[in-house]
């Protein structure tokens, strides 16, 4: 007996209710003014000591909301310690970051500029840039009322921003809702296998994860660069050493390379890598292949926006300091 509004295509059920994974919704609500404003901050380089970083440097929206490094570039080159997770669909995470330090998204807003390894900026000497440019002066108070600026303010706007970064009609969205012809055979088939090998016990939901926290290693230990310690580092808990927040499996055909270390720089590795510590199975080739296939019907229709012009500086606006 099946549920109402249920299709049956090839054997397979289809329907919102039936499946582990369900479609990606439109955002919802969002402030347009705001959202612009955080859009213009989002491309801004000049919240960075350098004058060069932005947050679109390590999320970048040209490539899938990642950087496509092992591990991001930060203030005066340095070495990131950790794999940038993609901005693409943050809104539907748990919390943000690979440990989940950060509640939200305004939270996350705040952290790069501040830190030394990133973009080695301050908030104060960012509200103060930001306070001098006279256009920007006059969008703050359009937005939020205020004669002056904070950087409440400033991590609001570029939230509001990273909330329309969804990215919706994915093959497999199409295919959840209906559409019988959206996937392959072998990709059917990859998804059967996701299924019935134990993916979805983590791999779940509107982002197909981003919704749980879980150990790297879980059947045997994950061999890799363990320089992070995970959850552990918020909770201080040493049972969550080496816990990370499951990644969203949305577009990751375009977010590789994979993990929290950026280890894995292939699909085919990172299935390979996760059957084997994760579920304790060894895939064959062609399972491998199949899965890789259902993987890359996630990606989704990317956010597609003008590029914002941003204000320039005044006289008085400080000038970055890139070299010293």
């Amino acid at each position: 007996m099946m549920a109402a509004g249920t299709v049956v295509i090839a054997g397979y059920a289809v329907g919102q209710t039936q499946e582990p994974i369900t479609p990606i919704q439109p955002p919802k609500q969002i402030n347009l003014g705001m959202s612009e404003l955080g859009k213009k901050l989002f491309f801004d380089p000049r919240l960075s000591k350098s004058g060069f970083i932005s947050c679109n440097s390590c999320h970048n929206l040209s490539m899938g909301g990642s950087d496509n490094l092992q591990t991001s570039i930060g203030d005066k080159w340095q070495q990131g310690p950790i794999n940038s997770p993609t901005v693409l669909n943050s809104s539907l995470n748990l919390a943000q970051f690979w440990d989940g330090r950060a509640a939200d998204l305004k939270e996350q807003a705040g952290g790069p500029i501040a830190n030394p390894g990133e973009m080695a900026f301050s908030h104060t000497l960012a509200v103060d840039l930001l306070g001098s440019i006279p256009a920007y002066q006059r969008e703050f108070k359009q937005v939020f009322g205020k004669d002056k600026v904070d950087i409440d303010q400033v991590t609001l706007a570029i939230a509001e921003f990273e909330k329309t970064l969804v990215t919706p009609n994915a093959r497999f969205d199409q295919w959840l809702l209906g559409k019988q012809d959206a996937l392959s055979k072998d990709e059917l088939d990859g998804y059967k296998l996701f299924k019935e090998s134990g993916c979805v016990g983590c791999h779940n939901g509107e982002a197909v994860g981003g919704n749980s926290f879980q150990k790297m290693g879980l059947v045997e230990p994950y061999k890799g660069n363990e320089k992070a310690e995970g959850r552990s580092a918020v909770t201080g808990k040493d049972a969550d050493r080496f816990n990370y927040k499951v990644p969203t499996l949305r577009n990751v055909e375009l977010t590789y390379p994979y993990f929290h270390d950026g280890a894995a720089n292939t699909l085919t590795e990172a299935v390979d890598v996760m059957g084997r510590i994760q579920l304790g199975k060894k895939f064959t080739q062609d399972e491998n292949a199949k899965i890789v296939a259902f993987l890359k019907t996630l990606t989704g229709d990317q956010p597609s926006f003008q590029l914002p012009i941003l204000p320039p500086s005044a006289d008085n606006t400080p000038r970055p300091t890139p070299f010293k």
